[in-house]
Parts: structure tokens; sequence; C-alpha cells
């Protein structure tokens, strides 16, 4: 338990650093407020401790890829008539490049 809290509380910072601090502020709250007797203090730090679960199960959801609904049109319609461009050769490249 001693070697792997610190490794948990390290993980957890660096991977989200934000909602672990307000995570860590929640609690410490909630543990001064309820040894001392404060409960507007307990009842801030329980509250700021599910906010900070809240943040990082919302970070942690996937984020959803929107599909189209409908698929996209071709702007030009498809026609067997057009003939592919002529295919040039190196001789009328280096014409063209003299022109």
């Amino acid at each position: 338990m001693n070697t792997l809290f610190p490794r948990v509380l390290r993980l957890s910072y660096r991977k989200e650093p934000i909602s672990s601090f307000i995570l860590t502020v929640g609690l410490v709250d909630a543990v001064i407020g309820g040894v001392g007797g404060q409960s507007s203090l307990l009842v801030l730090g329980i509250l700021m401790v599910v906010m900070a679960i809240v943040v990082r199960w919302k970070l942690n959801q996937p984020y959803p890829l929107q599909t189209p609904q409908t698929p996209p049109k071709g702007y030009l319609p498809p026609s067997p008539t057009l003939e592919p461009l002529p295919v040039l050769t190196h001789d009328q490249r280096q014409k063209r490049r003299k022109r």
C-alpha cells in the first residue's frame, strides 16, 4: 500500500492535473470540515470532490464522431463522352519550355 499510493497519485497528476488538483483541494476541505465540525466546509469539500469526479469523467469520454446523414453529391455528372487529356512525351515538354 505504501508504494502503490504514491504511484497512483503521481500517475493521476500527470494524466489530468486540473481534476486531480480540484479533487485534492476538495478532499482537504472535507477532512478539515469534518474534523473541525464546520459543516459548511465539509459540504464545500464534498461538492468539490464531486465536481472533480465529473470533470475527470467528462474528459475520459470518447469524442463522438459525426457522420454525414446524406452522402456528398458530386458537382460534375459522370459522362463517358469526355475524352482523357493527351499524354505528353518528353520531347513535347522540351519544345514547350523553349517557347
